[in-house]
């Protein structure tokens, strides 16, 4: 038994159906279902004695502690965090709440927990927490790839609650003992993913025939990791990793953001020819307030200690992604919704 935290959100969800398929061992997954977490991405799991869906606040430290009294984990996988850079320049106070607060909260019931296992149950047990690249800060166009031993540089909100979270367990490690493991990613993409992001947002706007908006001059370099891939590297870091490391989980697809939108238009009007070329609603908008240049991974160290390296081509993934979009109208209906709109209103003008 594995307790997922965000288990309903983008990545979460895409763990726990990889850790069903793959793992094959109970799940809890819980989520506080803000509108980012949404119940349907586990639709498929529905009656699988193996799942356990659980609502609740990563903040509520009554919760935490009953849930893990109930199921006794033999691990925590925490993803729950507030996670758009844009919301956390508009709102950063949630991000400071959850990410910050919440990750204590949830670390100190998760000392406590552990602090009453028996032995071999507490030898085994792990807390992995799932942060960013975006804690070392902005690159520039020739810098070397960020490492784990990168200073951090946090320039945004949402940055600097994750930063800080990192830095609360890595804290729990030395001066407790829990026993953590701290994995920080590159852009994820895929399927499921709440079309507030970049890739999720292009395709449903250019199915739409809606401006396709690129912050400043569209020059800005992410590293893309396709879900599925982290997943993989989770589950590596989780059965291999080493107690107070940091693992970083890299795509090695470095692509400026206006590259990517240019992709995601070529694969649609092969495969959704109407309205094509959709290149032609790219549509250049005021840039964002600290907008980083550059993001970039060097993954070195989980493959050389862990065996692990991405395997989906970001032509691949993204044709994938595209393909997903395309085929799942439901789903993406029910998550566009009233209060979306309005906030991509406000966010695009």
């Amino acid at each position: 038994m594995i307790l997922v935290t965000g288990g309903a959100g983008f990545i979460g969800a895409n763990f726990v159906l990889d850790w069903i398929a793959t793992e094959g061992s109970p799940v809890v997954s819980f989520d506080k279902l803000t509108y980012a977490g949404n119940p349907a991405n586990l639709a498929s799991l529905k009656g699988d004695s193996r799942y356990v869906f659980a609502q609740g606040d990563i903040c509520d430290r009554a919760r935490v502690a009953s849930l893990l009294q109930q199921h006794q984990p033999q691990a925590i996988v925490h993803f729950a965090a507030e996670s758009h850079v844009d919301r956390s320049i508009h709102g950063p106070g949630e991000f400071v709440q959850t990410n910050v607060v919440g990750t204590f909260s949830l670390l100190e019931e998760a000392r406590a927990y552990w602090g009453r296992l028996a032995e071999p149950a507490k030898s085994r047990f792990r807390f992995l927490h799932v942060s960013t690249d975006e804690v070392y800060g902005s690159l520039g166009s020739t810098d070397p790839a960020f490492s784990e031993t990168t200073p951090y540089a946090p320039n945004s909100p949402y940055a600097a609650s994750k930063a800080a979270s990192d830095h609360l367990v890595r804290a729990y490690h030395h001066t407790y003992g829990l026993p953590v493991i701290t994995t920080n990613c590159s852009n994820n993409y895929g399927p499921l993913q709440f079309p507030e992001k970049l890739i999720p947002l292009m395709i449903l706007n250019a199915l739409n025939g809606k401006p396709l908006p690129v912050y400043g001059d569209g020059k800005n370099v992410r590293d893309w990791l396709y879900v599925g891939d982290h997943c993989s590297g989770i589950r590596a870091a989780l059965a291999r990793g080493r107690p107070g490391e940091t693992y970083n989980i890299g795509g090695n697809s470095e692509k400026t953001n206006l590259e990517v939108v240019h992709a995601v238009c070529a694969i649609l009007d092969e495969l959704h020819p109407a309205g094509s070329p959709h290149a032609k609603l790219i549509t250049f908008v005021k840039d964002r307030p600290g907008h980083d240049h550059r993001y970039a991974i060097n993954a070195e160290k989980i493959r050389r200690e862990l065996g692990w390296e991405p395997k989906k081509t970001f032509t691949a993934g993204l044709r994938e992604t595209v393909q997903w979009y395309l085929a799942h109208h439901e789903w993406v209906d029910s998550v566009v919704s009233g209060e979306y709109r309005k906030w991509v209103d406000t966010q695009y003008g």
